[in-house]
């Protein structure tokens, strides 16, 4: 992979000709999200499609259909995509616009193969002070920003209000949420002593990422010094520690699901076994449509909220998708073309926010419409308050892979909490020192 990026930084200012036939400026995309062609191939009412896939297929055909003088081609990858990315690189042919994990961005950046996005945000007339703090610290690296997000996302705790009730934990119509490690330890014994079910289910078999965002989030709101340059973690800390002791406590203690992936934890979910499901904002539709069909175990017994406060500071770890710019020669027309894609996206924000994530923009986030979408005045303070790892830490989905994996172990009882830091933080850096 370095060898890759090393042989891409050369040859990505050299490209073939993007110059439409007809005299169109003529821009490839490349993205993720799915393929759903046949079902929202020819939609351009971008308000009347549903899913991340339906909607920007839709945001697409109507730019494209708004914009006669300009062609945006779409190439729809294989999730997530960045092999081929990085090929097309190497191969002096990258697309002019592609989707990215903000965690990722990084990777790139690094390389000098992502341009700044300010001269295409200035061009749009978008400033990026309009973005929300969550979402403009995703992409920003060394004081630069080098993508356009469209949204943020993170872990949340996804309720059964019917079960909580029945736990004696509803108040006011709303869940009783804890505050402390303390009370929430107290509130799972409660849950599980009246109704027979654990109050919180894990998904610990294969999804590091779970384990991880407990960590990541928990030490952040701690202000631990995680990582104290972009090439070191720090996970042998007494934050840690404290951290991964209590999720291990609750999970020996009985009042958690255990030994269930992804898979088996939401269909636990959503067939009422358990009261808290910690996942990402990525779910609420699911689990809203579930909520809204008769005769379902959720059926009107669903809400969502953040992460509850247990220590420190009121904070969630997030990460976003962005659009970013692979450094090629381009047209002026081009260059213009990109910038009026940015201004359209910006645009519809809230269309893409129905999907489950939180919006890009503060405009959206404070709009009466996105309020009055299922739950989003529950989730918008995570605008305000959710942080990304530091911008300039590179192989962060490698990173969280390594870090889930050791505490997941720890929170399963498989390792002690300070051999499982240890080994975290030492595989960690070790990837880290590999890094040019």
């Amino acid at each position: 992979m370095r060898r890759l990026f090393a042989f891409a930084a050369l040859l990505a200012a050299s490209c073939s000709d993007n110059a439409g036939g007809d005299g169109r400026a003529e821009i490839y995309l490349q993205r993720f999200f799915g393929e759903c062609g046949a079902q929202y191939g020819g939609a351009t009412d971008v308000s009347k499609v549903e899913g991340e896939c339906g909607i920007i297929t839709a945001m697409i055909n109507k730019f494209n259909a708004n914009n006669p003088d300009v062609h945006v081609s779409s190439n729809v990858v294989a999730w997530p995509g960045y092999p081929q990315l990085s090929a097309q690189m190497a191969a002096k042919d990258p697309p002019d616009l592609v989707t990215m994990h903000t965690g990722v961005i990084s990777d790139y950046a690094a390389e000098g193969l992502l341009e700044p996005v300010e001269p295409y945000l200035a061009e749009a007339g978008l400033s990026p002070s309009a973005l929300t703090d969550a979402s403009r610290s995703a992409v920003t690296i060394g004081g630069r920003l080098y993508g356009l997000p469209f949204d943020t996302h993170g872990g949340l705790f996804h309720i059964n209000t019917k079960l909580f009730a029945e736990a004696g934990l509803m108040k006011g119509g709303k869940p009783v949420l804890p505050t402390s490690p303390e009370e929430m330890l107290a509130h799972a014994r409660q849950f599980k002593e009246r109704t027979g079910k654990p109050y919180l289910i894990q998904s610990l078999v294969g999804d590091n990422a779970y384990a991880a965002r407990n960590v990541y989030t928990y030490l952040l709101a701690q202000n631990a010094v995680l990582f104290p340059n972009p090439r070191q973690i720090r996970l042998q800390t007494p934050e840690a520690a404290r951290i991964v002791d209590f999720f291990r406590a609750i999970t020996a203690s009985g009042v958690s699901t255990r030994n269930q992936d992804t898979p088996a934890a939401i269909a636990s979910f959503m067939s009422g076994e358990g009261g808290i499901y910690p996942t990402g904002t990525w779910m609420i539709g699911q689990f809203e449509a579930e909520a809204n069909t008769p005769g379902r175990p959720l059926y009107q017994g669903y809400t969502v909220y953040p992460y509850p406060r247990l220590w420190g500071a009121d904070v969630s770890y997030v990460s976003g998708h962005a659009w970013v710019v692979p450094r090629r020669e381009r047209t002026p027309e081009q260059s213009r073309a990109i910038a009026r894609f940015f201004r359209f996206v910006a645009e519809h924000n809230f269309d893409w926010a129905r999907t489950g994530h939180l919006p890009a923009f503060k405009a959206v986030v404070e709009s009466p419409a996105f309020k009055a979408l299922p739950h989003r005045t529950n989730l918008v303070p995570v605008a305000r308050t959710g942080r990304p790892l530091p911008g300039g830490v590179q192989r962060q989905n490698a990173i969280e892979g390594l870090v889930g994996e050791e505490i997941a172990a720890a929170f399963n009882g498989q390792k002690p909490t300070r051999r499982a830091l240890a080994d975290a933080e030492r595989r960690v850096n070790a990837l880290l020192a590999q890094t040019d």
